[in-house]
């Protein structure tokens, strides 16, 4: 049997969070349901955020009230309870928690110190246990911090430790600035697998350096089989400076099924949501394999 690989589409919230034209609600949905009819298995749809500091991702309620039925599974990022309070409310079963690795980027982001921080993501993991929702921490700066440099491996297995141990099924590390290089993620990972399994651990990778694709394989080698990626590559972070796009979702999905795994994912359909990203966005380009795609697409050898 083909072994699977499980692929989170960050596009409309991680995506757009960023961009410089605001997309409506409904554009932000009508790019959701084309990631759903190209069968991505996971999408996320937006952030429960202050509007005033990401306003591009206001009215995130109003799309988790109009998702399509799909097996599909939605999550929403959170960055405090009262972020995790209003996508409980708005009916979000999954809720995504960004928390450094990095005191400095705490503070920058959600304005508390990494101890503030790890038991802030420890009480939501615990509310959500109650409330039937799952909570995945986001161990951003995995690797590198943009105000402190290169993060110790130890803190990160040490986050992630606590975070299962407090609950969490799955940890995702993030290289928030795209700075990391295969070498440092095979050995980060190489550590946290010896020490918690594959299983649990998910991968987030940004392109800045050029290096996105070739940290997913080095991740993939390593054992991970859960991973985001966005749509065209959009991408972007307002509290990291130096932040550039996540790595393209049709990048990882052609590299990972031309090496025998299966995402799932229809090419012909995920080409047409690249298409409808760059058409509301007006700043996709697409992946590095976008030409390839439509050479095959126009061949009809996809």
């Amino acid at each position: 049997m083909t072994e699977k690989v499980f692929i989170n589409d960050v596009g409309p919230r991680d995506g757009l969070q960023n961009q410089a034209k605001i997309l409506t609600p409904a554009e932000r949905l009508q790019l959701i349901n084309a990631l759903v009819d190209a069968k991505l298995p996971a999408v996320e749809i937006g952030s429960f955020v202050n509007p005033k500091a990401v306003p591009a991702m206001a009215g995130t309620d109003e799309i988790a009230a109009s998702l399509p039925s799909a097996d599909v599974a939605f999550s929403a990022l959170v960055a405090n309870q009262k972020g995790y309070e209003l996508a409980r409310d708005a009916g979000v079963k999954i809720v995504n928690l960004p928390i450094a690795a990095s005191n400095t980027m705490n503070e920058k982001n959600i304005r508390k110190n990494n101890a503030e921080a790890i038991a802030l993501t420890v009480d939501i993991i615990e509310a959500g246990k109650k409330d039937g929702i799952e909570a995945i921490p986001y161990i951003a700066t995995a690797w590198e911090c943009p105000f402190e440099g290169i993060v110790d491996d130890k803190v990160v297995i040490e986050m992630t430790g606590q975070f299962l141990e407090a609950g969490a099924k799955t940890i995702i590390m993030a290289d928030t600035i795209g700075a990391a290089n295969p070498g440092q993620v095979t050995s980060l990972y190489k550590q946290l697998i010896a020490e918690y399994g594959a299983e649990s651990l998910g991968a987030h990778f940004h392109d800045t350096r050029g290096f996105g694709v070739a940290d997913a394989y080095a991740a993939l080698e390593a054992g991970i089989r859960i991973f985001d990626a966005s749509i065209g590559g959009l991408g972007g972070c307002p509290f990291a400076p130096g932040a550039t796009g996540n790595v393209a979702t049709e990048d990882i999905v052609v590299l990972f099924e031309q090496m025998g795994f299966d995402t799932g994912v229809d090419l012909n359909k995920l080409i047409a949501a690249t298409d409808l990203a760059t058409e509301l966005t007006g700043n996709c380009d697409g992946g590095h394999s976008m030409r390839w795609l439509k050479r095959q697409q126009e061949k009809g050898t996809l």
